[in-house]
C-alpha cells in the first residue's frame, strides 16, 4: 500500500489553518520565479482557494499537498500536481520549500519520491513532467535524481529582471504501465 508518509516527512491535504502559510508562500517574491506567480494574493483569495481545496484532483485538475516534518502539523513546503490530464495519464509536478534552512536536507527528495509513488500507483499516471529554469541547478539535480530526463528547452521562456531565460522540460515515464 502506498502512503504519503516517509521516514522524515509526510504529505497532507491543505487545511483551513494553512491560510497564513499559503498566504506567505504565494506572496514571497523570492520564489515567484519558480511558482510562476506575478502578482500578490490577498488573504481573501487564499481563503477561497482553501475552501475549494476539498475538490478532488479529477475536478480541480490539480492537487496541492503540504510538506510536513513533525506531527504538530505545520507545513514547511508545498508539492503540487498540476495540469492533471486523466485522459492521457499525465500531470506536471512542482515543489517549493519555504525557508532556506529547510532546503538541502533531503526534504524535497523525500516529498518528490512520495508524490511519484502516489502518482504512479494510486492515480495510475503514465508520466510526470516538470518545467525548470535552466539555471535552477538544485531543482534539476532533484528531478534527475528520480529519473526525470530533459526532453527539451523552451527558449526565452521566462522574463526575469528584464532578461529572458530558458526553461527546460523534464519528463518521467512510468515504465510499469
Amino acid at each position: 500500500m502506498i502512503t504519503l508518509k516517509g521516514e522524515n516527512i509526510y504529505l497532507r491535504a491543505l487545511e483551513p489553518n494553512d491560510l497564513e502559510f499559503v498566504y506567505a508562500m504565494e506572496n514571497d517574491e523570492s520564489i515567484w520565479e519558480v511558482s510562476n506567480t506575478q502578482t500578490p494574493y490577498s488573504r481573501f483569495l487564499v481563503r477561497q482557494y482553501l475552501e475549494n481545496a476539498q475538490q478532488d484532483i479529477y475536478e480541480a485538475k490539480q492537487l496541492r499537498l503540504a510538506i510536513c516534518q513533525d506531527q504538530d502539523f505545520p507545513a514547511i513546503g508545498l508539492i503540487d500536481l498540476f495540469e492533471f490530464d486523466p485522459k492521457n495519464n499525465r500531470a506536471g509536478v512542482g515543489i517549493v520549500i519555504q525557508k532556506g534552512e529547510n532546503r538541502n536536507q533531503n526534504i524535497g527528495s523525500e516529498a518528490l519520491e512520495l508524490l511519484i509513488k502516489y502518482s504512479f500507483h494510486n492515480l495510475n499516471l503514465h508520466q510526470l513532467y516538470a518545467n525548470i529554469a535552466v539555471g535552477n541547478v538544485a531543482s534539476i539535480a532533484l528531478f534527475t535524481k528520480f529519473g526525470f530526463e530533459k526532453i527539451g528547452i523552451k527558449k526565452d521562456w521566462i522574463l526575469l529582471n528584464n532578461h529572458y531565460h530558458d526553461e527546460a522540460i523534464f519528463q518521467l515515464i512510468n515504465k510499469q504501465i
